[in-house]
């Protein structure tokens, strides 16, 4: 069976007073795969993240997401994503943040919400704040975030930060089990265990230009 595009870019130009931050990148991502990018801070990945969720406007080039043009403001269908740091209603409990946004769509019952919080390794009848969280926890709610609604593409930027060796072993297991079930992943990540363990493909990018790895 023929892989399907779930996303493709094109030519992707994000200039910004005069530098490009994202330089001619080309890339197309197959359902069910797992897509590494390595890069230091500032390389462009986030930016590239961003530019696919519809989340800053392009200098040039093209950007489809289930075959629909993605452009600022347009965020794409059947896509979760983790991008910098997770916000959150810090006076809320978990389950009340999840609520809020599962409010937006109203597609996923608040069974299905306290499932995929116990999924990531919090306890969904917890009423503590998110304010009195360790990062690591607000992490790991950030990635239930990005799942809850059974999305079809993940982008990830760092989802591991902050979290423990057992909290690296449950997401990255997670991650394979979804990858196993066509979602396809875009991930970016310092660690290279990662990377190793989780894509399929892998690539770098510098100065805003994307290359695949060897």
């Amino acid at each position: 069976m023929e892989n399907i595009k779930v996303v493709e870019i094109s030519n992707l130009t994000k200039d910004i007073k005069g530098t490009k931050v994202l330089n001619n990148v080309s890339l197309g991502l197959e359902s069910g795969k797992a897509y590494g990018i390595v890069g230091r801070n500032g390389s462009g990945k986030s930016m590239l993240f961003k530019a696919v969720c519809g989340l800053i406007n392009i200098t040039e080039g093209e950007i489809k997401v289930f075959d629909k043009p993605i452009k600022n403001g347009s965020f794409p269908d059947s896509t979760g994503i983790i991008i910098e740091n997770p916000g959150f209603l810090l006076q809320y409990s978990a389950f009340k943040n999840l609520k809020i946004l599962a409010s937006i769509n109203n597609t996923i019952s608040d069974e299905k919400i306290n499932e995929t919080i116990a999924l990531v390794g919090l306890d969904p009848n917890n009423k503590k704040p998110v304010r009195k969280y360790s990062l690591g926890m607000k992490q790991r709610l950030g990635i239930a975030q990005a799942l809850m609604e059974e999305p079809k593409l993940l982008i990830l930027d760092e989802p591991m930060n902050g979290l423990d060796s057992e909290g690296v072993k449950k997401i990255r297991e997670l991650l394979l089990e979804l990858k196993s079930k066509s979602v396809t992943i875009l991930l970016a990540s310092h660690n290279s265990e990662d990377i190793n363990e989780i894509c399929d493909y892998v690539y770098s990018m510098e100065n805003g230009v994307l290359s695949k790895s060897v």
